[in-house]
């Protein structure tokens, strides 16, 4: 008698355990009603797990010692709680420390930390792999998008930084990572409901508790979002300027040819809460024999006329390819001098990281969009 084996049938898989940090408190409660915790209990564990990962930065279910040990296990099973992968962690001599992270096979992002700014450290987060604005002195504009990140992927470059920096658990003493900034890869307002999400994660008291005023997003100009990103998260919002006419923003900064600078100066004065203690810092980079004369300051100054503001000037960051080259700084200084005198605080910026291309500009990542045909012939080939 022979026997036919049926290979039509594939094997019950075990299902991959899910990640479990960087989840908001509504996505940890909403988890634990999936998980099959009874709705009223599920407000309850949500917080201890949100104080277990985001305050003390757990990395082990055995360790959250006021949750049962039954649902402990079934965490366990359910859940992970590693970081992803990271590639590649540099340090700079200034002590810029930069991460290249591998959110999934092909998908990477950086994220930096610059210390001893504003007397502490901040945190510069990436938004999305890519990006689709080709600004053309960013490096990042170079990678064409590949996918916005997830709020949960933000959250999890704060706490590999906090991994980094042990800076466990979560204290609002003497840290050395206090401000969070969104000015990695990525324009954060064509992905504003993951950064909405994360913003709402890393400003829990009970969490992360970075406050609200201490994480400032910053846009290229997408001027229909600029007031919802106000109304949605309290953010502080950055603008990068860099022109102050549109013939020349259009140049290099090509989303001013959709949203023009009275558009966009507009929708800023429509930021909820703007008073002197809420500027908005305008970015400007310092292109030589580009936007760099005291002309271009005047100007500068006239557009910025009733908005409560500072300019940070940004002395360009060279990389591979770039077509410009950094003003001098005597002429920065000359700018700088205008703006001041105007009444506008204008400090010129440091340059951190060059030397392991972690400076403002510089990031990018060697991802590259794949289609859903391709994905599923390398998992069948791997």
């Amino acid at each position: 008698m022979k026997t036919a084996l049926d290979l039509s049938r594939k094997p019950d898989l075990p299902a991959a355990r899910r990640p479990l940090a960087g989840l908001s408190m509504s996505a940890l409660q909403a988890e634990m009603v999936g998980l099959g915790v009874d709705p009223k209990k599920a407000p309850m564990r949500a917080r201890q797990l949100r104080r277990w990962l985001h305050h003390f930065g757990t990395r082990d279910f055995a360790g959250m010692t006021d949750i049962g040990k039954a649902l402990r296990t079934q965490l366990a099973e359910t859940y992970h709680l590693d970081r992803p992968d990271i590639t590649e962690h540099k340090v700079s001599a200034d002590g810029t420390q930069k991460w290249l992270i591998r959110f999934q096979p092909g998908v990477e992002g950086e994220s930096v930390f610059i210390p001893a700014v504003s007397k502490t450290g901040a945190l510069c987060v990436s938004s999305q792999v890519g990006c689709t604005l080709n600004c053309t002195f960013c490096h990042t504009g170079t990678q064409k998008l590949v996918r916005n990140l997830t709020a949960q992927e933000i959250v999890s470059q704060i706490l590999i930084a906090r991994d980094g920096l042990s800076e466990w658990p979560a204290t609002t003493e003497d840290r050395s990572l206090s401000n969070i900034v969104f000015m990695g890869m990525g324009e954060p307002l064509y992905n504003l409901d993951n950064v909405a999400e994360a913003i709402d994660t890393l400003s829990d008291g009970e969490g992360i508790s970075i406050s609200r005023r201490r994480i400032t997003v910053s846009t290229a100009g997408v001027a229909p979002k600029i007031p919802e990103l106000g109304a949605r998260t309290g953010a502080m919002l950055a603008i990068s300027l860099h022109a102050v006419r549109d013939d020349l923003r259009s140049e290099i900064v090509p989303i001013n040819r959709k949203y023009d600078l009275q558009t966009l100066f507009e929708a800023i004065r429509a930021y909820p809460d703007l008073s002197n203690a809420r500027r908005v810092t305008f970015e400007y980079v310092m292109l030589k024999g580009v936007n760099d004369s005291l002309a271009e300051a005047r100007d500068l100054v006239r557009l910025l006329r009733g908005v409560p503001a500072k300019i940070n000037l940004i002395p360009f960051n060279p990389w591979p390819g770039s077509p410009y080259a950094c003003s001098d700084w005597e002429t920065i200084e000359a700018f700088a001098e205008v703006v001041k005198r105007a009444g506008y605080a204008s400090p010129i910026r440091t340059p951190r990281g060059r030397d392991i291309f972690a400076a403002c500009g510089q990031l990018r990542s060697e991802s590259i969009r794949t289609s859903a045909a391709d994905r599923r012939r390398a998992s069948q080939t791997a």
